[in-house]
């Protein structure tokens, strides 16, 4: 039965791309496609792997990084495009969706950041050869990916007590002074049930990537070609990050590591790891944090009021508050949170006191900055900052900002984790070989 299936699948697969190809406008050049893999109930076409694969090379060259050879990275994006594909049908499996109106603030939230009107934006990556429709879509799905990984790991990852305390105690966690590392890794991913045979042949194909590396290939190449890692394309680059708030598997190398060093081949639950010290900087221990003084004006959603009616609403008041209107007024009116009476203020909120999507929205904000509807668990905000300042940390506070590194620091692994459980729960078939 199980055959029968997946050759039903492969057969509405076969006409989906040649449906897709006689679509094309009379006179138009036809490039030979087919099918390079299957995932589920979709495919991957040859076409959509070499799309991937030239934006790949392009992200490359601008970062300087050696290209690596042409099938490696091949076969590396085509199982990148999987893991998209597997991430975007759980997505669409389990209900989750950005709609055209969250992908419009997102979208003028990118041109801004590039100090141009979304319509100068669209022309300025159409002048680039960027098809608009596609960009639009590729951030659509780069933003459902981003939920799902909220959703499924972020929000259920748990911090006892005992471990804030076991923190705390622990000397080893205040030996940074203050010290800031950047740092890129490789990861060659286990699956979840990997036999000893599976596992054998991974770590022999770490101990060789080590000893290329010992003869001076350069490290972004290597990892662009074999990393198993979201950011493999960025040479593995995890940017700068202190030492507590390191995955613990890397905390406890990089204080062995000379800048421009390559640690020794690591063991996790997700399979192995390389790591190379890039740089790093800082060296002064404080015990001050950044406080932000905000309020915000909330819509919850529910069976009566829709995710579009909840931003609508949002966006008038907003209209609203640019022609003059007063934030505290509104608030009191139209907020559905505790705060509403204050006029929506929070207080001083420090690094951990709110859930990640409002916290990272309300650190992109300038003091007298109001921001887009922004989503949450609890609906959807509008949030203004009216100051920040530098304070000292209470021992409440402390516990609170271990907290959020102990999250942190679990935060990677347990994402690997989940996309390693999601690719095996997944049918894939792999054809990039077949001719």
């Amino acid at each position: 039965m199980m055959f029968l299936l997946r050759a039903l699948l492969l057969s509405l697969c076969l006409v989906s791309v040649a449906l897709a190809q006689s679509a094309r406008a009379p006179g138009e050049p036809v490039t030979a496609d087919r099918i390079v893999a299957v995932v589920n109930d979709e495919v991957v076409t040859l076409q959509e792997l070499r799309s991937r694969l030239d934006s790949a090379l392009n992200q490359l060259k601008r970062q300087g990084t050696p290209l690596p050879a042409q099938d490696v990275l091949q076969r590396q994006m085509l199982e990148r495009l999987v893991m998209d594909k597997v991430q975007l049908q759980y997505a669409r499996d389990t209900g989750l969706h950005v709609d055209d109106a969250q992908l419009e603030q997102a979208l003028q939230r990118i041109a801004a950041g590039n100090k141009l009107s979304l319509a100068q934006f669209r022309q300025a990556l159409e002048k680039d050869g960027i098809v608009f429709a596609k960009f639009r879509e590729e951030i659509r799905e780069e933003m459902t990916i981003a939920r799902i990984r909220e959703r499924e790991v972020e929000n259920k990852i748990a911090i006892t007590d005992g471990e804030i305390d076991n923190y705390l105690a622990d000397d080893s966690t205040k030996a940074g002074g203050g010290e800031e590392y950047q740092m890129a890794h490789i990861l060659l991913r286990a699956p979840e049930s990997a036999t000893p045979e599976q596992i054998q042949k991974l770590k022999a194909k770490a101990d060789q990537i080590f000893a290329r590396l010992g003869k001076g290939e350069d490290f972004a190449q290597v990892a662009a070609a074999y990393s198993d890692a979201p950011d493999a394309l960025q040479g593995g680059n995890l940017g700068w990050r202190p030492l507590d708030r390191l995955p613990a598997i890397f905390a406890e190398t990089v204080g062995q590591l000379k800048v421009g060093e390559v640690s020794p081949v690591l063991r996790s639950s997700n399979g192995f790891h390389l790591v190379k010290l890039l740089d790093k900087r800082g060296g002064t221990a404080t015990a001050a944090v950044q406080q932000t003084h905000a309020r915000h004006i909330l819509i919850k959603t529910s069976e009566v009021v829709s995710e579009a009616e909840a931003q609508h609403k949002l966006l008038g008041l907003r209209e609203r508050l640019s022609n003059g209107g007063n934030f505290a007024e509104l608030a009191k009116v139209f907020s559905q949170d505790g705060s509403a009476p204050k006029g929506g203020d929070l207080g001083w909120i420090y690094p951990g006191d709110t859930v990640p999507e409002f916290e990272r929205a309300m650190n992109q904000l300038q003091p007298g900055e109001i921001s887009q509807p922004i989503q949450s668990p609890f609906g959807f905000h509008l949030i203004e900052v009216l100051e920040r300042r530098v304070q000292d940390v209470s021992k409440d506070r402390q516990r609170a900002a271990a907290r959020q590194v102990l999250r942190e620091r679990k935060l990677d692994e347990a994402y690997q984790d989940w996309l390693r459980q999601a690719r095996d729960r997944a049918y894939v078939e792999l054809r990039l070989e077949e001719r």
